[in-house]
């Protein structure tokens, strides 16, 4: 498979697209009644006679571009409210409205501006404040400044309420136009009035950085990794990969490193809520904890497949248990059912997301771009991944009880599968420790 075709298809399930779609609701209301010649001769060009045909119009019974722009220069003459008629909006209405009516959710139009942000995300870097952020009613919330970033060394907290940017107030905008009005070139201020959670409110200058965006991070949920009986686990490594960037191999390798170094005796890889990320670096992720076989195989149009190997040697040989959820998407599918299928890992769980569906990038001259589905990835077992999922090997069932309780049941059943495939030595144990 070749890495600069690779690096075009971007699997993970595309996230923050904001786009325009026109609804058409109620009563459509034809009018019926003749118009007189001198209507007719009105509405016609200038220097074509009434009943005559444009040659540059479109054929009887045909719907094409041409089609479309005649309808807009009838909506720009007649509409009733003229200042709704903006061109710019409703050809982008009509882009959305193409990829709708081919009834596949991952093939999708993007914005310039949208495909900027989505571009940087998968670099692994962006120039900015260093800072996430969320809806919350009205106004764009801050969830967390990244630690060391100038978003934190400004004194930005968790729960800080976006009031204004460079003195415009922020009230009712969108996460995407929050992000593209607070991100910019590095060495650049943005001034930004916040509020805080116990009311006070402060103005802060900050200068944008170059920020980089780790994939991986070592901390478990609670910050302690715990067993079921609530006993410290200091034997295992707790990897969490949040999605799959550029810099993501290199951030696993490190993390097994560390892992090696300390002495830990297995691998939990968490990829709960991983909406994937880029081709090249999920085979190659795949690839460190196999010695051969199938990682994924490519299915496009014509039924012609593109099979990704397993080359010789490993990074590591110890145990790992990969836990997935409901989000687990795409790539983070392909990696699980590259290890689960190879022999190489068990899979806890739930079922996972169910996108299989290979995506192309391509650019417009806009400077925005179109994803569209040109293939299927499958398991090494030939599985469909789309609509199907990943299929756990022990599913995990959350009762309200677990939930209220703050339980975190995977987690548990995690690290019994793992203790069991230690005892044995086998990296498919008969899981009578897991229940």
């Amino acid at each position: 498979m070749k890495a600069d075709a690779a690096r075009n298809a971007l699997i993970g399930v595309v996230a923050a697209l904001i786009g325009v779609l026109l609804i058409a609701s109620g009563f459509l209301v034809r009018v019926v009644t003749e118009p007189d010649a001198a209507v007719v001769a009105a509405a016609a060009p200038a220097g074509q006679a009434a009943g005559t045909t444009a040659t540059n119009a479109s054929a009887p019974g045909t719907v094409d571009g041409a089609t479309l722009d005649e309808v807009m220069s009838v909506l720009a003459e007649d509409f009733v409210d003229p200042d709704r008629i903006n061109k710019e909006y409703l050809y982008e209405a009509a882009i959305n409205g193409l990829f709708q009516a081919l009834g596949d959710p991952h093939s999708t139009y993007i914005d310039p501006d949208t495909y900027a942000i989505s571009r940087d995300d998968f670099s692994g870097t962006f120039q900015g404040i260093g800072a996430t952020v969320s809806q919350q009613g009205t106004f764009v919330i801050i969830v967390r400044p990244i630690e060391g970033t100038p978003a934190d060394e400004a004194g930005l907290k968790a729960g800080d309420t976006i009031l204004e940017v460079d003195g415009e107030s922020a009230e009712g905008w969108t996460v995407q136009q929050a992000v593209l009005r607070i991100r910019g070139p590095r060495g650049t201020a943005v001034e930004l009035k916040v509020r805080h959670v116990d009311g006070s409110e402060e103005v802060l200058s900050i200068v944008r950085d170059e920020i980089q965006v780790t994939s991986v991070s070592f901390d478990p949920p609670g910050g302690i990794l715990r067993d079921s009986e609530g006993n410290e686990v200091t034997d295992l490594a707790y990897i969490r990969i949040r999605t799959i960037t550029r810099t993501t191999p290199q951030e696993v390798r490190d993390a097994i490193q560390r892992a090696t170094a300390e002495g830990k005796l297995g691998l939990l890889i968490d990829v709960r809520s991983d909406p994937g990320g880029l081709l090249v670096e999920t085979t190659e992720l795949a690839d460190m904890f196999l010695d051969s076989g199938t990682i994924l195989v490519q299915v496009d149009r014509n039924g012609n497949e593109r099979v990704a190997n397993a080359t010789s040697g490993t990074l590591t040989d110890l145990p790992v248990v990969v836990l997935q959820d409901e989000f687990s998407a795409s790539g983070s599918e392909l990696f699980a059912a590259a290890l689960q299928e190879n022999g190489r890992a068990m899979v806890v769980g739930t079922k996972s997301f169910g996108k299989g569906t290979v995506n192309h990038v391509r650019e417009l001259s806009n400077g925005g771009a179109v994803y569209v589905s040109i293939a299927r990835w499958l398991t090494p077992d030939r599985n469909q991944i789309e609509g199907r999922g990943i299929i756990p090997d022990v599913p995990i069932t959350l009762t309200v009880e677990d939930i209220e309780a703050g339980r975190d049941i995977a987690m548990f059943r995690a690290i019994d599968v793992m203790r069991e495939q230690i005892a044995t030595g086998e990296y498919r144990p008969t899981l009578a420790a897991a229940g």
